[in-house]
This record gives structure tokens, C-alpha cells and sequence, in this order.
């Protein structure tokens, strides 16, 4: 590459790094995006995004030379034949558990934008005066008021499905028309809504699949295919949404394979010079330089970088100042619900194969709903029809068989929690200096696990999962709780707190390091308290913020 010099260096391609690379570049500024896999283009590279199970040599599940080679990703369900590829290999990039942590990363142009769940909810004031009000870690330094026109912004370009439900517990949003919930769904919330007398919700979820045209983007198809790519551009992602925005202005400049292996630092400027990279093809060392950074890499990866930078300065790293790089890791806490039948639905089906599900927002510990722990959770489920399978039991050959299959199975409603991770000290990662990665670099070791706090929840999320359905009418309820350990939820955040003071924190309310303040931390890494709903909006709405704020100082002559 011959050009060196740029404005800006966004480091990563995911969903905040996505939305960096849009809003700097439609500002003005000359960007570079560095992702330290391989390029995934849009449409083209979908290979699978067309694909049936029976189009699979192994009809879509893993195989043992898979699962040898991807022992991490064994243990739930990224692994299997529809994604290979897309989820990082362990033997390629291992990292070292203390304690069991489930490290799911995708490291190709887009990241994990092109996987990911795409619930989007808003944070209310009740998540960001928590820290505070608890007195655990540290205040955020925000509060909702000023995000609220961030969020409005972000929605609006992304195109989040939703409905309006007036919940102070979970604020309204620019919303598409929603989709709709089955039959069973409507039912179940409505009984819900009656024997809770109005203090439990549950709603249709809100998602980044649009139900309208956007931006040349064609409205969701209802296939359920999200995470093989969508040729339809209907769900938000790196590749259908802000990369094109970036690349239209002729400003961007991407390069794949691209390892950032540290931020370099003037000490006596006290600002950040650039960055250095490991080509992950060639294994040569490349050098730019840029006015302001933005890390996105991931919440661990981050760290990993910023532990990689400056040593001379700071033998923890660049940002570990305060004694917070690495720590405070948080996650949302799952696997742990309940399900049933639903009788009297035989003539009713369902439309299209829905790419969301309902959701419940939380009730714990808010009003008079008081709770033997801090904060809460919410849950996400759905109402379905079975499929023709379950009649295989019942025949075996000949015409009666023929005519099982030909019809569905019956209802089921189930429900997943979600619960709220505290931020806490003692979960953290430092570099292991004794075990390295596919091209020599030292790896992460991480040491975090769910606290007494998250414990006595689970309880809760399953009791109260359990009370529900059997209050709304499902037959059969069974309750089950597994895997209770952190990285399941593929939420890290933490690792770079946000904060008022540099003693006590990573970043400022701006999202800059205190130590660097040409360098901002937008993805999960600077988020102080985890609330219990999914995060990727408001990763959206802090950096579009702080992409912002970065270029009008820029322009001050302020970095």
C-alpha cells in the first residue's frame, strides 16, 4: 500500500468499526479500516446463503474433524457446517482460561455484524444510574437524555423492526412497522399482561431486520437465514449498511489481513502516532500513521492491543494508568429458562420462518418488585408449530407415515433469560506470555466467572420462566438451566470502562483514553455496567457520538 498517511485508523470491521469508518469518512476525513481477517464481500461471498440442509455434505452439523480442530466453539452452537469459517478457529488463535470462558469471535471483514442475534434495545435511565444507586464500580458518566438523539440517529440509518410499547423499563425507538407475533405469542402476552395486571410485558422483538425499503436495502424475506449472509441486505450488517455509506464517499481505504499488533504513542506529545500491523498472509510489519484512532476490535481484543501498547510508558499498556485496562469483563448470563406445549392451535400456522422472537423486558427489582440481588433480567422465546418430524416416532413405513408427515406438529411456547452481569475487579484478562497464537504473538489469558450476585438470579430466571408458563396456559412446563458461565451470550463488554475520573477509569464520557485522547474506544470494551439487553445498538449510538465530538475537536486543533 502506498500511502501511509491517514486522517483517521479504524482498527476492526464489526459493528461499531463499521460505523466509525461511515461517520468519519462522511465528515471529510481520509480513513483507513484495518481487519485482521480475510474480506467478505457483500452477496458474492454468501456461499451459503442460498443453501437447504440438504445441500451440505453433512447436512449442515459439524463433523469430527471440525470439532478437533474447534474445541471452544464446540460447546454451543456456532459450530456446525452452515457458518464454518466464519467463527475463529481455536487451534489458529487459542487463548488461556483460568476459568471456563466461551470466547466466540469472528475475525473477517464485519465481524460478528454478519452473525449476530440482532435484538436492538435501547438503554433507559434505569440502566445508566445503576452503578451509582448500587454503589458497585464506578457512575457512568452519561445519562439517557444524552444518548436518546444518538439512538434516534443510529435507528434510523440500521432500520430497527419494532413496536412502540410506552415501557419506561425499555424506551421507544425510530421504528419500522413490526412484525408479528403467532398466534400462540398473542395469546400468552395478553394472559400475561391479565394475571400480572399490567406490571409484566411481553412484546414482539425489537430487530435490525428491516420491514421496508432502506437505502437500496429490500425489506426481510422471512427465510431465517441471518447468520449464512443476506444476499437481501435485510438485516443490519457491516456489509449491507455502513461499509457501502463508507465507500461511497471515496474516502475509505480497507485493508483485510490485517493484525494490529500495537498503537504507537509519543510520550511527549501524549497522543497516539499510528499503528502497527503483522500482515496475517505475509507476516510483514507495516507501519501507518493517522491523526485520530478509533479501536473497535472487540471487547478482549481491544484490551489485548492497548496491553500491547506503549509498555515503555505504562507496563500495563496504553489506558493502564488506573488499574482498569483488562478488568471489570462482563457478559450476559444464559442458558437457563423453560417450555411447554400449547393446546387448542391445531388449525392456526404460522407465516414465512420469522427471523425474531418475542421478548420480556425486565420487572425485577423495579416499583415494588424487590429481589435478593442488584439489577435483573429480561427474556427472549417464541411461540412456534413443530415440524412434520415429530411424527417419525409414531410410523415407521407405508401410507400412514406419507400422511403424518404432511401435516405440522404441535405448538410450543419457550423462554430464555438473559440476566445482567455486575462489573467486577477480579474478572479480567492479562497477556500469557508463555503460550502464542498462529504467528507468534502472545494470547490473552482470561480469569472471569459469574459472581454470587448472577447465581442467586438464575434462580429467579428460571422460577419466574416456569411461574409464567404455567400462569399463561402452557402444558408441560419444563425448566432447565445449563452452562453457567460467562462468554455464552457473546456480549463481552468491559475491559476499558467509561468514567468521570482518570484514577478510576479507562475512557472518558467522550469515549477517549484518558492517557491518549486522540484514541476512542467505541465497541463493547468501554461499557461501565452491562444492563441485561443486548448492547449492539448502543455500541451503534456511542460511536456515531463520539465520531462526532473527534472531528469537531480535530478541527479545533484539539488532537
Amino acid at each position: 500500500m502506498a500511502e501511509q498517511n491517514f486522517d483517521a485508523i479504524v482498527i476492526g470491521s464489526g459493528i461499531s468499526g463499521g460505523w466509525a469508518a461511515k461517520e468519519l469518512t462522511e465528515k471529510g476525513l481520509k480513513v483507513l479500516m484495518l481487519e485482521r481477517g480475510r474480506n467478505i464481500e457483500h452477496v458474492k461471498d454468501y456461499v451459503n446463503a442460498n443453501k437447504e440442509a440438504w445441500d451440505y455434505p453433512h447436512h449442515g452439523r459439524k463433523t469430527q474433524e471440525m470439532i478437533a480442530q474447534n474445541q471452544v466453539l464446540d460447546r454451543d452452537y456456532p459450530l456446525n457446517e452452515q457458518t464454518y469459517g466464519m467463527w475463529v478457529k481455536d487451534t489458529e488463535s487459542p487463548y488461556t482460561e483460568v476459568k471456563r470462558y466461551d470466547w466466540f469471535r469472528g475475525y473477517h471483514v464485519g465481524g460478528r455484524s454478519l452473525l449476530w442475534g440482532r435484538q436492538s434495545y435501547r438503554w433507559s435511565d434505569l440502566d445508566f444510574e445503576a452503578n451509582a444507586k448500587d454503589g458497585i464500580a464506578v457512575d457512568w458518566p452519561v445519562r439517557y437524555k444524552e444518548i436518546e438523539p444518538w439512538y434516534d440517529y443510529v435507528e434510523k440509518f440500521a432500520g430497527i423492526s419494532g413496536n412502540s410499547d410506552g415501557l419506561d423499563v425499555l424506551p421507544d425507538g425510530q421504528f419500522m412497522p413490526p412484525m408479528e407475533m403467532t398466534c400462540v405469542e398473542k395469546d400468552v402476552a395478553q394472559r400475561l399482561k391479565e394475571y400480572y395486571k399490567g406490571q409484566r410485558a411481553m412484546i414482539i422483538g425489537r430487530t435490525a431486520n428491516i420491514t421496508q425499503e432502506l437505502e437500496g436495502r429490500s425489506a426481510c424475506q422471512f427465510r431465517n437465514k441471518c447468520w449464512l449472509g443476506c444476499p437481501f441486505g435485510a438485516y443490519f450488517s457491516t456489509q449491507s449498511s455502513t461499509l457501502p455509506a463508507a465507500m461511497k464517499t471515496g474516502n475509505l481505504t480497507l485493508r483485510p489481513w490485517s493484525i494490529v499488533t500495537k498503537i504507537l504513542y509519543d510520550k511527549d506529545k501524549k497522543r497516539a502516532t499510528g499503528v502497527e500491523i503483522l500482515d496475517a498472509e505475509t507476516n510483514k510489519t507495516y507501519v501507518y500513521n493517522a491523526k485520530i484512532i478509533f479501536l473497535n476490535a472487540s471487547t478482549l481484543n481491544s484490551a489485548w492491543i492497548l496491553m500491547n501498547s506503549a509498555t515503555d510508558v505504562w507496563e500495563g499498556g496504553l489506558g493502564s494508568s488506573s488499574g482498569e485496562l483488562g478488568h471489570n469483563i462482563m457478559d450476559h448470563h444464559l442458558g437457563v429458562g423453560a417450555g411447554g406445549r400449547m393446546e387448542g392451535y391445531e388449525d392456526k400456522y404460522t407465516f414465512g420462518r420469522r427471523a425474531n422472537g418475542i421478548y420480556i423486558p425486565r420487572y425485577q427489582n423495579i416499583g415494588t418488585d424487590k429481589r435478593d440481588y442488584l439489577r435483573g433480567f429480561g427474556y427472549q422465546g417464541s411461540g412456534n408449530r413443530g415440524g412434520w418430524g415429530s411424527k417419525v416416532a409414531e410410523f415407521t413405513i407405508g401410507a400412514d407415515f406419507k400422511e403424518a408427515i404432511s401435516e405440522p406438529g404441535g405448538w410450543s411456547m419457550g423462554m430464555m433469560g438473559f440476566g445482567e452481569v455486575l462489573p467486577d475487579h477480579k474478572n479480567f484478562a492479562t497477556l500469557d506470555k508463555t503460550v502464542k497464537d498462529k504467528w507468534g504473538l502472545n494470547v490473552l489469558k482470561i480469569d472471569a466467572e459469574l459472581k454470587e450476585n448472577e447465581m442467586k438470579m438464575r434462580k429467579d430466571m428460571l422460577a419466574d420462566a416456569i411461574e409464567m408458563l404455567t400462569n399463561a396456559g402452557v402444558k408441560d412446563v419444563k425448566g432447565y438451566d445449563a452452562n453457567a458461565v460467562l462468554g455464552r451470550g457473546i456480549h463481552e463488554m468491559g475491559t476499558a470502562r467509561m468514567g468521570a475520573d482518570p484514577k478510576t477509569s479507562v475512557v472518558n464520557k467522550h469515549n477517549q483514553i484518558w492517557d491518549a485522547p486522540n484514541v476512542f474506544v467505541t465497541d463493547g470494551s468501554f461499557m461501565t455496567s452491562a444492563a441485561c439487553v443486548n448492547p449492539s445498538l448502543t455500541y451503534m449510538a456511542f460511536t456515531a457520538r463520539a465520531a462526532d465530538f473527534a472531528v469537531s475537536e480535530l478541527k479545533k486543533g484539539n488532537l
